[in-house]
């Protein structure tokens, strides 16, 4: 007994915080499956099936919002709150958690812990501790400030009820989860029924968005906008990374939202008013970008919408935050490298800066990956299911690696190797590929060293 003990800490001490993260999440998935599993979790009082709760538990700690069970009327409370809990140490991660314990413990924290919570939180800065407290703090006050507005609308209708589907809304929605427990509303799918009330449908997309953008940038805002002005400094100019991320997000954003509002005007937004077509169309593009809720039904979009939404979802977030996707650096890298080989540079830039081959390499690696993964899981479903149409099964296999969680309704009805791909391929998706191939392949490190200045930015 006592070397197994002595074997586990050997483990822990001499493994890499990739590594270490990586192994995080998938505990955490096998403690949340076993939980799944039991009668109390249940409604109905019975045990859950292995696979399905397997999937319910990937999909939550991964932040995915693929469900093979309505949350509500399938889960008990307590199952609704082991899915809660997934999803918020799924988005946040688990190192980011168990540091934050210890800050407020007020113990020191060693080298080790603050490269964990660098790794974790996708952070580049030294200043780790800052960046820590700025998750945390960030975090709970973002889901609270959205709990809180919904709660406006949902608690004088539904009392109860209603601050439960409050807080658990605001969490899944900054995490980008796409769990909802609002079936109970009628005549209501996912978000359907609030196409026409912009203070629940703007709210969630706040705390998507917010999620969405990555904690380093948020930090670098506070860091250089907030704290600058109140001490009266000079506010600096916001970093590489940050102006990429943002101008990148804004223009898929409204990109998304013309396009759907377009392709579905005449379709699943005909019986809408214009303002209520163009909320939806926004709140629509808004979670393609790896949230999963959805303002409108997906299996009956057209093929154009899908494929609008299929592009959205790969893409993805920010670096370092609750999102998945190859992530919009890894697409404005690769639209670089793209841009700069069709005019005959040598180098890729952007915004007077270039990539150097490493981040390039980096980014068709993640793109190679993706594609990859994605390509296996549409081909098994499509095997697997004869009947569901090509554009469907690539939709619910890009759904899944970037940990979106919308479907054209197939989820349920998936065979269960496809549920078990699916399951690898929402984990490939939360810690990303380039980590998984780090955490089980890299040896060592490797010195290396810029011989010019370049854009750096997290990739992936």
């Amino acid at each position: 007994m006592l070397s197994q003990e002595n074997g586990f800490l050997h483990f822990l001490k001499n493994c890499s915080p990739t590594r270490l993260i990586v192994v995080s999440f998938a505990c955490l998935i096998v403690v949340g499956t076993v939980l799944l599993m039991l009668p109390v979790s249940a409604q109905s009082g019975r045990f859950t099936d292995p696979v399905d709760a397997l999937f319910t538990a990937t999909s939550a700690t991964c932040v995915t919002g693929l469900s093979v069970y309505d949350t509500y009327s399938y889960w008990s409370y307590f199952g609704q709150a082991v899915i809660l809990l997934l999803i918020q140490c799924g988005g946040l991660g688990l190192a980011t958690f168990a540091t934050s314990f210890t800050l407020l413990l007020r113990r020191k924290l060693g080298l080790r812990e603050l490269v964990l919570v660098r790794e974790s939180a996708g952070g580049s800065s030294l200043d780790v501790v800052t960046l820590l407290r700025i998750v945390v703090s960030f975090t709970f006050l973002c889901e609270a400030v959205g709990a809180g507005l919904l709660m406006i609308r949902f608690v004088p209708t539904y009392g109860g009820l209603g601050v439960w589907a409050s807080v658990f809304v605001a969490v899944s929605a900054f995490c980008n989860a796409g769990f909802d427990v609002l079936s109970f509303v009628p005549g209501n799918t996912s978000a359907s029924a609030f196409n026409g009330d912009p203070l629940v449908t703007l709210t969630i997309c706040g705390l998507i968005i917010a999620g969405a953008m990555g904690f380093v940038i948020f930090h670098e805002i506070y860091q250089k906008k907030l704290v600058a002005r109140v001490r009266r400094r000079p506010v600096e100019k916001l970093s590489f990374h940050a102006q990429v991320c943002l101008r990148a997000t804004l223009v898929l954003l409204l990109a998304g939202t013309l396009l759907i509002l377009v392709f579905e005007f005449n379709n699943t937004l005909r019986d809408m008013n214009f303002f209520e077509k163009l909320n939806a169309a926004f709140f629509q593009s808004t979670n393609t970008r790896t949230a999963g809720f959805a303002s409108v039904s997906i299996a009956k979009e057209t093929d154009a919408a899908k494929l609008v939404t299929i592009v959205l979802m790969f893409i993805g977030g920010c670096p370092g935050s609750t999102a998945g996707g190859i992530k919009v650096t890894t697409f404005v890298v690769l639209l670089a490298t793209v841009k700069s080989t069709m005019r005959g540079d040598e180098e890729s830039t952007m915004l007077r800066h270039h990539f150097g081959k490493a981040m390039v390499y980096k980014s068709l690696t993640v793109l190679a990956f993706g594609l990859l993964v994605v390509a296996v899981d549409t081909a098994l479903i499509a095997t697997l299911h004869e009947d569901v149409s090509g554009v469907d099964a690539i939709l619910e296999s890009v759904s899944a690696f970037a940990t979106v969680g919308l479907s054209a309704d197939l989820t349920p009805q998936l065979h269960a190797f496809a549920k078990l791909a699916l399951v690898a391929t929402m984990f490939i998706g939360r810690v990303g590929p380039v980590s998984l191939g780090l955490a089980f392949m890299m040896r060592g490190k490797k010195k290396s060293g810029a011989v010019l200045p370049e854009g750096r930015m997290l990739i992936g």
